[in-house]
């Protein structure tokens, strides 16, 4: 297997593993780091707020999946972690979570003239975001968006 499809199958079980726990897969890296393979895995509740306590357990229950259903067939280092409050937001349901909350979007080209902006999140509908700012409220197509995230005060 190769390092795509290494990928694509660790997101596969991973996910669905996360999702029968009533959690988020963030999301999922594995690439050599020196002579080490590392699998780092980003996971959050839907609500947010998930402890170092359940990322402890996390590592612990994953890790044994892996090993159960060895994937991975060289030495590795799991790492599981939060993504933090300033976690990117990539999909529609990152965006759902963060309704009347403020963002930093950067597109991959201009709405209303501009690459970049910040803005309220003020609602979520079809594949479009609403942005509220100071020049009212702007539509972004989520395939407009080439990067996004929570804005902390």
């Amino acid at each position: 297997m190769d390092r795509q499809e290494i990928i694509e199958e660790l997101r596969v079980i991973i996910g669905d593993y996360l999702k029968n726990q009533g959690l988020d897969l963030v999301d999922l890296i594995y690439r050599q780091e020196g002579r080490d393979f590392v699998v780092r895995i980003l996971v959050d509740k839907p609500e947010g707020g998930i402890t170092i306590g359940e990322c402890a357990g996390l590592n612990i229950q994953i890790s044994n999946l892996l090993d159960e259903k060895d994937i991975l067939q060289t030495r590795y280092i799991l790492e599981v972690a939060s993504p933090g409050l300033d976690r990117p937001l990539k999909v529609k349901s990152d965006f759902t979570r963060c309704i009347n909350r403020k963002a930093r979007f950067f597109f991959n080209e201009p709405i209303n003239g501009k690459l970049e902006i910040e803005g309220l999140i003020n609602k979520v509908e079809g594949e479009s975001i609403y942005i509220e700012n100071e020049n009212g409220i702007i539509e972004a197509p989520l395939t407009k968006i080439n990067k996004a995230k929570q804005v902390i005060e």
